[in-house]
C-alpha cells in the first residue's frame, strides 16, 4: 500500500483525492498497489472542501507522519513550498509536485536533495498532456532539436477570441475573467511568466539548461491589436502565444516565450480555445505533437496519479530530469537573447505625410533589415494619422531592438512601435 498526504487540498487536491477514491480499482491494477489518500493539509479547516478523507491545518501531521509515503505538494508559491519539499525528502518521503514556479527556482536543487526517493512533476507542465514522461521516456534516444509549445490556455483564449471575433484585448480578457479562464490579477498569465515557467521544466529535461526566470526573453500578449490581427490574416498566419525552445549548432539553446505569427499552415495554428499543445522535434524520431487540456482539476489530477503510479510500481528513482550526467558531448549554454534570428512584424502609428516611409526605410537599412510586405491602414479617428504594418526579412534581434528605438524616436511616431516576432 501506498499512503498520501495532499499537502493544498484546493481544486486540484480536492480532485486527486476523489480520483483516488473513486477509481481505486483501476488505480490498483495498474499500479500493483493500494493507493490511498490519508490526510489533507489546508489552511482553513473549516471550509467545504467535498472530500472524505481527514483534513490538518499543520503540515508537520504529513511531514513527520512516518505511515505517509509520498506528499503531494499542491500549495503553490516557492519559498514555503520548496521548504515543504525539503522536508519531505529529508524525512525520507518521495514527492509529487504540480508546482511550476517552484521548479523553475530550484529543480536542480530538489534533484540533488531526492536521494532514494523520487520526486514527480508530470503536473507541473500543460496540465493532462504527458509532456514529462514524453521527454524523459519515450523520445530519450533523441537529441531534441527544439520544443514549440502553447502552454497557457488564457493566452490562447484571448487570442483565439481576437482572431475569430476582431474583439480587441480588454474586451475578451474580462470575457476570460468571467469564464474563470483568467484570475483578477492575470499578469503573471498575460505576461508570459506561466508559461515561462513551463519552458524551463522542459529545456532542463531535454538540453540540462540551468536557467531562471530572469535569464530568458518573455513577453506577454497585452500589446497585440486588432490591426495585428488583420494583418495577420492578411498575410495566413495565426498569431499564438509560443514557448520555444531551440538548440544551435553552435552549441547554444534558445529559449523564449512571446506571441508568435505562425502560419496557418502549421498544426500548432490550429489549437484554439484554452487547449494546450507542445511541438517536440527530435533528431531520429522527427516531429511529434502532443495536445490535450493545459488545466483543470481532473486534468491536473490525472497527471499527479500518473506520478504516484509510477512511485507505486517501481519507485522511479532514476534520476529527477531524467539523466545521469550531462546530456551533450559538450554542455549547452544558454544563447544572449540578442543574438535570436527571425522574422519580425512591427506595427507603427504615424502622422501621415510625405517622407515617413523614406524614414523608416532608412533607419530599418541602416540596421541590416529588409522589409517584406507592407500594409498601410487609414486611421477611421483621425485622418492626419495612419497605421503602418509591416514584416521584415530575417534578422538579428540586437538589430530590431535597437531600430525599434530609433523609430520611437522619430517625431512623427505618435506612439511605441509594436514588434511581433515570425516564427515559420
Amino acid at each position: 500500500m501506498l499512503r498520501v498526504g495532499i499537502v493544498g487540498v484546493g481544486t486540484v487536491g480536492a480532485s486527486v483525492a476523489r480520483i483516488l477514491i473513486e477509481n481505486s480499482d483501476i488505480i490498483s491494477a495498474r499500479s500493483g498497489k493500494k493507493i490511498v489518500p490519508v490526510l489533507g493539509i489546508v489552511r482553513d479547516a473549516s471550509k467545504n472542501r467535498g472530500v472524505v478523507i481527514p483534513l490538518s491545518t499543520n503540515v508537520d501531521d504529513v511531514l513527520e507522519n512516518d505511515e505517509i509515503d509520498v506528499v503531494v505538494e499542491l500549495m503553490g508559491g516557492v519559498d514555503r513550498a520548496f521548504a515543504v519539499i525539503k522536508k519531505a525528502l529529508k524525512n525520507g518521503k518521495s514527492v509529487v509536485t504540480a508546482n511550476k514556479a517552484l521548479l523553475a527556482y530550484h529543480r536542480y536543487e530538489l534533484q540533488e536533495s531526492a536521494v532514494g526517493v523520487s520526486i514527480g512533476f508530470e503536473a507541473s507542465v500543460a496540465g493532462g498532456i504527458p509532456i514529462i514522461k514524453a521527454l524523459r521516456e519515450g523520445l530519450s534516444a533523441n537529441h531534441i532539436n527544439s520544443i514549440k509549445g502553447i502552454m497557457n490556455g488564457t493566452c490562447n483564449f484571448i487570442l483565439t477570441k481576437m482572431m475569430r471575433e476582431k474583439v480587441d484585448f480588454q474586451t475578451v480578457l474580462k470575457e476570460a475573467q468571467a469564464l474563470g479562464y483568467a484570475e483578477a490579477d492575470p499578469t503573471f498569465d498575460v505576461g508570459g511568466f506561466d508559461a515561462a515557467h513551463k519552458l524551463l521544466i522542459l529545456a532542463s529535461i531535454a538540453y540540462g539548461i540551468d536557467a531562471k526566470p530572469e535569464d530568458i526573453l518573455i513577453e506577454g500578449i497585452e500589446s497585440i491589436s486588432i490591426e495585428d490581427i488583420l494583418f495577420a490574416q492578411e498575410f495566413g498566419y495565426s498569431i499564438k502565444h509560443l514557448t520555444i525552445a531551440k538548440k544551435n549548432n553552435d552549441g547554444t539553446v534558445e529559449l523564449r516565450v512571446h506571441p508568435s505569427l505562425i502560419p496557418n499552415s502549421q498544426m500548432i495554428a490550429k489549437v484554439d480555445g484554452v487547449m494546450n499543445a507542445i511541438s517536440v522535434v527530435g533528431d531520429r524520431v522527427g516531429e511529434s505533437m502532443y495536445y490535450g487540456a493545459g488545466a483543470g482539476g481532473d486534468a491536473t489530477a490525472s497527471a499527479v496519479i500518473a506520478d504516484l503510479i509510477d512511485i507505486a510500481r517501481d519507485g522511479q528513482n532514476s534520476p529527477m530530469l531524467g539523466f545521469k550526467k550531462t546530456l551533450e558531448t559538450q554542455s549547452l549554454a544558454l544563447m544572449n537573447s540578442d543574438e535570436i534570428i527571425t522574422k519580425y512584424y512591427i506595427r507603427m502609428k504615424v502622422i501621415d505625410k510625405i517622407g515617413v516611409l523614406a524614414s523608416i526605410a532608412t533607419i530599418l537599412g541602416k540596421h541590416a533589415i529588409s522589409i517584406d510586405s507592407f500594409l498601410q491602414k487609414a486611421d477611421t479617428h483621425n485622418k492626419n494619422y495612419a497605421t503602418l504594418l509591416f514584416s521584415t526579412h530575417i534578422c538579428r534581434e540586437k538589430d530590431i531592438q535597437d531600430a525599434l528605438i530609433e523609430l520611437k524616436e522619430l517625431p512623427f511616431s505618435v506612439q511605441k512601435p509594436v514588434m511581433i516576432r515570425i516564427e515559420d
